[in-house]
């Protein structure tokens, strides 16, 4: 078995290690390899991501980590690799500096790099620090091979070959200035959106719900814009709506939801509330915690040229046939591994640097 082999199985395993901690119960599994090394540890590393991070309930964890086991079986990794021919990769060293809005919201960058061939070096945002090392250390466990070739740091980073960075409009402009020398994938503020006609189905409508308010609506994935056609009822949207109502009595959200609700009251927007979600009539796709905007289009060809005018803001839509690479309701949280951020083919990228 090749080094690389040995690194797609160490992943293969790193799933089956982590699916222990993707069910409402924890449950230790016989034959997982390294186990009784890990297991406890991992546990412990859970309770201080969730006690140093509000935003990462032990609900959002578990979710994070139910993906990430799915993904990383062996069908999926071997399907999604067979695209690619990574046997010709001279190793070199990329540095990922990591989001941490939602947990372990890196991972899929760590993953591309190390499966390519390429050494990472990683720069972890302070709201999600605790998970992705540990796990690193079971990889190594795993496959020795990969001792050496992942590295974190605290400092400025020094030493590498090329740069994926994720972070606001604001960190991408010093970013693509700081980086402008080194092969890169810069990624800015992205926002998702639904296409609702009126027509749409009970269940549709109770799966949108998980794409608004899953990790609280931070991930760039989370549905933020609704676009609706004139006349359209909110009724039903509600109603689908309500089954997330418990979220309210998360501090966090609770804050972020009476702050919004008063600005809003205070400055005289229109707007409607349940009690736990606010929608607002506005053209921005960034709309703040517990709040969705919405806006009218008059017919589906003007809303599909916005669309396309407006791509480079957009990173996911969720519609049931109206847009080229829509997403089903219900699926932007559970991307699958050819699913690339801002649709740049991370794997293609590292095969040519």
């Amino acid at each position: 078995m090749s080094n690389k082999d040995h690194i797609t199985e160490a992943f293969i395993q790193l799933g089956r290690f982590i699916s222990q901690f993707s069910s409402e119960e924890v449950e230790k599994k016989e034959n997982i390899l390294y186990n009784d090394l890990f297991f406890d540890g991992f546990k412990h590393q859970i309770k201080l991501a969730k006690e140093y991070n509000g935003w990462f309930t032990k609900e959002n964890i578990r979710f994070s980590l139910d993906g990430w086991s799915t993904q990383l079986s062996e069908d999926n990794i071997k399907q999604w690799l067979n695209n690619y021919n990574t046997d010709q990769v001279t190793p070199k060293t990329v540095a990922i500096i990591m989001a941490g809005n939602i947990p372990l919201v890196g991972f899929h960058d760590f993953l591309c790099v190390l499966v390519s061939g390429h050494h990472v070096l990683v720069k972890q945002s302070s709201n999600d620090k605790h998970l992705l090392p540990y796990l690193a250390k079971y990889l190594e466990h795993v496959a020795p091979e990969l001792k050496g070739k992942i590295k974190f740091t605290e400092d400025k980073l020094e030493a590498f070959d090329a740069v994926i960075a994720t972070g606001s409009n604001n960190t991408a402009r010093y970013f693509e200035f700081y980086f402008k020398n080194k092969p890169s994938i810069i990624r800015k503020n992205r926002n998702s959106a639904a296409i609702l006609t009126g027509n749409e189905t009970k269940e549709q409508l109770d799966l949108l719900s998980e794409d608004i308010f899953r990790y609280y609506g931070l991930g760039c994935r989370n549905v933020s814009k609704l676009f609706i056609p004139k006349g359209y009822n909110f009724d039903a949207f509600f109603a689908a709506m309500y089954k997330w109502h418990p979220i309210v009595n998360e501090s966090k959200y609770a804050n972020n939801y009476d702050y919004n609700k008063a600005v809003y009251i205070m400055s005289e927007f229109d707007m409607l509330e349940n009690g736990f979600l606010m929608i607002k009539e506005d053209q921005s796709y960034a709309s703040p915690i517990a709040t969705v905007f919405y806006e009218y289009y008059d017919t589906e060809d003007t809303l599909k040229q916005k669309l396309d005018i407006d791509k480079d803001l957009i990173q996911c839509i969720v519609a049931d046939g109206f847009y080229k690479n829509e997403i089903p309701f219900g699926k932007t949280q559970k991307p699958e591994l050819s699913d690339y951020a801002d649709d740049v083919d991370t794997i293609a990228f590292l095969l040519e640097i």
